[in-house]
């Protein structure tokens, strides 16, 4: 597993996702409003819409094109939509937020 240095904490925005290009992987990581970090596929697998830029709101992000709700802890499409995003692991160490690929 490689754990890779991706974001200060305290650079963050609350309920705002961020971009990252991370190797092959496009990566949208958002700071959620309880202050827990999450990381997911950065397209809807609907008609891939840039998650990063969707609304967030409590564990979920809706996607900007066609507000699909999609669930950051299992990166599933919330009914009646279907379909799955790929989630990653994130750990925070002494301010510091790793991506675990």
């Amino acid at each position: 597993m490689n754990r890779i240095e991706v974001a200060k904490l305290s650079k963050l925005p609350e309920k705002l996702g961020m971009s990252l290009k991370v190797g092959e992987h496009d990566i949208a990581l958002f700071k959620l409003s309880n202050g827990n970090i999450k990381a997911v596929e950065n397209r809807c697998p609907h008609k891939g819409g840039v998650l990063a830029q969707g609304m967030v709101s409590g564990e979920y992000v809706f996607c900007p094109m066609h507000d699909w709700k999609i669930c950051t802890n299992s990166g599933e499409a919330q009914g009646p939509d279907t379909g799955c995003v790929k989630t990653y692991k994130v750990e925070v160490q002494e301010e510091k937020v790793y991506l675990c690929l």
